[in-house]
């Protein structure tokens, strides 16, 4: 595939996951919504099917929709180092594009928010209790655990005749599943960021390009958490995946 092809893809896979992601924050935080006060169970669903929906539009460039996911598959041989730019590229804009779709949706929920404290974390993630190593260990904990199930899960295979479809019957609902489970077993604490660009990107849309009236402060201190932490988190998991390979 073309590296125009990847960008485009990655990055329309990676705006719909944004939207809707950020879109079902936006519906249990703002007021004057059918959602509002919807609650963490609303969250992680609306979180786990915008997965489901983005990597199903991305599919022709293997929707991997998070930079943790590329370089873990880049190291466990997966994806192609030179494209591995492009993946990301993509995966940023998108999510830049897809914060900004979600406040186009909300423009007048925004208009009529009354907290301003509140909107940045429909957009961005922050811990619910600041401490920067913990809050790494965390997003290490809750990415090791995507990368591994994508990179470790069975897959379709034939013996002797027989089909195994693995989890391949599951397409990207299986993904969909493991990030909802994140969401309601590990997501507490930090917000379970889990991927770069979806942290990063909706942030810098938040400081730079949003007219939401009387914005909160970025929190640029605490944003490279959610960058950093994913990326260790994927590149222990293709470690792992490594090492379990090379034994068998």
């Amino acid at each position: 595939m073309s590296a125009g092809a990847i960008f485009v893809w990655e990055l329309l896979g990676t705006a719909v996951l944004i939207l809707l992601g950020n879109g079902v924050v936006a519906n249990h935080v703002l007021r004057k919504n059918n959602g509002h006060n919807g609650g963490v169970v609303m969250i992680t669903l609306g979180w786990g099917f915008a997965v489901f929906a983005g990597a199903s539009i991305a599919a022709p460039s293997q929707a991997h929709l998070n930079p943790a996911v590329t370089l873990g598959l880049a190291i466990a041989d997966k994806t192609a180092w030179g494209d591995v730019p492009i993946y990301i590229a993509g995966q940023l804009v998108g999510a830049i594009l897809g914060a900004v779709l979600c406040w186009a949706a909300y423009k007048l929920q925004f208009d009529d928010h009354p907290n301003r404290d509140e909107t940045l974390g429909i957009f961005s993630t922050a811990p619910q209790i600041p401490n920067k190593a913990w809050n790494l260990v965390t997003e290490i904990i809750g990415t090791f655990v995507l990368v591994a199930w994508i990179l470790l899960s069975p897959v379709y295979a034939e013996s002797g005749g027989t089909p195994n479809f693995g989890n391949s019957a599951l397409g990207y609902a299986g993904v969909a599943f493991v990030v909802l489970v994140i969401g309601q077993s590990l997501g507490g604490p930090t917000g379970y960021a889990i991927n770069p660009a979806r942290d990063l990107g909706p942030r810098i849309a938040y400081a730079f390009l949003l007219p939401i009236k009387n914005k909160a402060n970025p929190n640029w201190g605490y944003s490279w958490v959610p960058v950093v932490g994913p990326l260790v988190g994927g590149t222990l998991a293709a470690l792992v995946f490594l090492a379990v390979h090379n034994l068998t």
